[in-house]
């Protein structure tokens, strides 16, 4: 089966946040992180139900390198990335927010 690739708005968002904190501590350390992010969101679609199931059909896959964590949810052919957290962040706070992402 072939499956789309997709983002939530926020994803965005989140991708930009990280990309101004790597770039304010090295310049060019924002762009290694968007390219680990982009790598990593563009295999997805190639094999979706590799990574696991952390919250009834969310899925999570860890970035190389960075410690940032994709979640995403497969809906018929597409790959629905929800999110782009630290992984340091509170998970409490994490699931909220992407069960608000959902609806």
């Amino acid at each position: 089966m072939s499956y789309r690739l997709r983002f939530l708005a926020e994803v965005e968002d989140d991708a930009l946040s990280a990309y101004a904190w790597y770039e304010e501590r090295r310049v060019g350390l924002g762009e290694e992180f968007l390219e680990a992010f982009y790598f990593s969101a563009q295999s997805l679609p190639q094999n979706p139900l590799l990574h696991e199931i952390v919250r009834d059909q969310i899925r999570r896959r860890l970035l190389p390198r960075f410690p940032y964590t994709i979640y995403y949810e497969i809906h018929a052919e597409d790959v629905i990335v929800i999110g782009l957290f630290h992984c340091a962040r509170d998970p409490k706070r994490i699931e909220s927010e992407v069960r608000e992402r959902e609806e």
